[in-house]
């Protein structure tokens, strides 16, 4: 069964990508019910970063991303410190496999969320 991936990557502002990292792993905590695939820095640009969420569908992702960045919690908490390390961003939106996203996971996310509980 197909699933929704959004691929996003941020081009961060010079020096700010360990800042950054820091402030999307508490922000991973606010995203209840997001499946977050990875968010991980760029190997291969040092002011690059990925993140990846699965969704059921467009309307899925639609209604949780407007839910999340409408939220308080994200309002009043990291919002102004994350924006303020990027420079720009692009997301792009595909279907993949259970497989694909398997594949794609974080596993060290997983790890460290296991850890934490």
């Amino acid at each position: 069964m197909s699933r929704i991936i959004e691929i996003r990557t941020y081009q961060l502002k010079p020096n700010t990508r360990t800042v950054f990292h820091s402030l999307s792993q508490a922000a991973r905590a606010l995203q209840i019910g997001t499946d977050i695939i990875a968010a991980q820095p760029c190997l291969a640009d040092d002011n690059g970063y990925c993140l990846i969420r699965s969704y059921a569908n467009l309307a899925e992702r639609n209604a949780s991303q407007a839910l999340f960045y409408a939220s308080a919690a994200w309002r009043d908490g990291p919002r102004e410190a994350v924006l303020a390390c990027i420079e720009s961003f692009t997301s792009l939106v595909i279907e993949a496999s259970a497989a694909t996203i398997d594949g794609l996971r974080d596993t060290h996310y997983i790890l460290e969320k296991a850890n934490d509980e």
